[in-house]
């Protein structure tokens, strides 16, 4: 039995005070005592008891009132509460208010300690429980206050912008990076605001718009001053959203490099193929071939085609990408679409495949270049048709709404990996899972997405291994107000 632990008597009644000292006594408790509330109000300011026994009266007092009391203002303190006679539904209050134990006549030295025993140990319990419960919670506090610091300290040196939108694009954070890309002071006071009111960039209004609808979670942000920005949008549930922006105006320039050097290369290589091919097909007249001969002449032939085709695709997306089609004229695309459709139907039909098209009534005009926007068509079309396998099927469909036109071309062919789809329209890549004897330059994509971007459309792919693929193009219908400048 600890030593020393006091226990505090509030009584008024010395023909019970007594026993309990010498109970108390004996197992080695200190005591005090309170003979009326005023006295046991001024004992507990004192010092805080390791039990309280309280008379059912005291100094006129209800001591189950006064007890309820003490225990909103000292709700670990044990409380043992003495009657002087057994009632029941006295015993059922005490403990309902929470009190640790009753004690009524007959009393014995004996049972007086175990009560008092079993209070105390159970408070000590309660208390190393909420000892420890404090200690885990505050080291598990204190763990994610040092996360949170770490994070702080990563997010505000990283080189790449970062900004936290809550749900209604207002800016919940943005660090160093992004204030100095978008000439914001460091000092400025920037949570809560709207995005847009801080940085009204149309590039990253677009973003937000795209971004929040999960169709282009990806932009670029163009300066004035020649700078790039790729920024990436992703949604975080219940926050809001997060934008990264990386400053790739140097991989833009070396892209422009590579891009003119291809230009002048494919050009410079287009005389020779052509004379190779002109002197292949000469072959044939000069004398009579063997099989064999016949058989060599056939495979040059095919390369020189080839590698003729894959230079005009790049003199073209050079073209394109140089801005040199840029004039453009009123377009009805239903027509465009027809035209392409009945090109491409001896190949639908030799592959036994089955084209659904889906057309509304009527289809706004657009503003545009028709050869490309065909050129476009094929090729959406035809990686439709060479990517789907026999007896697949294929879809075209438009769609009207919020003055632009919706195109889906999706087939039932082998589908797209999540991996492969982010470089997609890349020049020269080709998805990972492409058929053994499927040809193709991995230009055809990068050729579309520079047609849909000079009609200041938007595009992306929507694809599930195994079930197909369907590419979304998004472009404005023409309005007689626009005055975007053409040539």
């Amino acid at each position: 039995m600890p030593k020393n632990d006091l226990v505090l008597l509030a009584f008024d009644d010395s023909q019970v005070l007594p026993l309990f000292e010498r109970a108390l006594a004996a197992a080695s408790y200190s005591v005090a005592i309170a003979q009326d509330r005023k006295a046991l109000d001024q004992a507990l300011q004192e010092s805080t008891p390791a039990l309280l026994i309280i008379a059912e009266k005291l100094g006129g007092g209800d001591g189950l009132a006064i007890s309820a009391e003490l225990l909103e203002r000292f709700p670990t303190l044990p409380i043992l509460l003495f009657l002087h006679a057994d009632s029941p539904q006295t015993v059922k209050k005490a403990l309902h208010i929470g009190m640790s134990d009753v004690l009524a006549p007959p009393l014995k030295i004996g049972s007086i300690e175990q009560a008092v025993a079993n209070s105390i140990r159970r408070a000590n319990r309660i208390g190393d429980w909420t000892r420890r419960e404090v200690r885990r919670t505050t080291a598990s506090l204190q763990q994610r206050l040092d996360d949170m610091q770490k994070l702080d300290i990563v997010i505000n040196h990283i080189e790449d912008g970062v900004i936290i939108l809550d749900e209604k694009t207002h800016i919940l954070l943005i660090n160093p990076a992004a204030r100095r890309e978008f000439g914001l002071w460091k000092e400025d006071e920037l949570g809560g605001k709207p995005a847009l009111e801080l940085i009204p960039h149309p590039d990253l209004r677009t973003l937000l718009t795209t971004g929040a609808n999960n169709s282009l979670p990806h932009s670029e942000i163009t300066f004035d001053d020649g700078r790039v920005l790729s920024a990436q949008y992703t949604p975080i549930p219940g926050i809001g959203a997060a934008i990264t922006l990386q400053d790739i105006t140097h991989l833009k320039q070396i892209d422009r490099l590579k891009t003119e050097f291809v230009h002048t290369v494919s050009h410079d290589l287009r005389s020779p193929l052509t004379a190779i091919l002109g002197y292949v097909e000469l072959l044939g007249r000069i004398g009579p071939l063997t099989d064999q001969q016949k058989e060599f002449v056939h495979r040059v032939t095919a390369s020189v085609q080839n590698i003729t085709a894959l230079v005009n695709d790049l003199l073209e997306l050079g073209r394109i990408e140089a801005g040199f089609d840029s004039q453009k004229e009123t377009i009805p695309l239903e027509g465009i679409i027809s035209y392409t459709i009945e090109n491409m139907r001896p190949q639908i039909s030799e592959r036994k495949q089955q084209l659904r098209l889906e057309l509304p009534e009527q289809i706004p005009s657009l503003r545009g270049n028709p050869i490309r926007l065909r050129q476009m068509l094929d090729n959406l079309i035809g990686n439709a048709i060479k990517y789907t396998p026999e007896g697949g099927n294929l879809s075209v469909e438009v769609e009207v709404q919020d003055g632009q036109v919706i195109l889906r071309v999706a087939d039932s062919g082998v589908g797209i990996p999540p991996a492969d789809q982010p470089h997609i329209f890349d020049k020269f890549y080709r998805a990972s899972n492409v058929p053994k004897g499927v040809g193709g330059s991995g230009l055809g994509l990068a050729i579309v997405k520079s047609i849909v971007d000079n009609h200041h459309g938007r595009i992306w792919v929507e694809s599930v291994i195994g079930e197909g693929t369907t590419f979304i193009v998004v472009l404005p219908t023409y309005r007689p107000e626009d005055t975007r400048p053409t040539k």
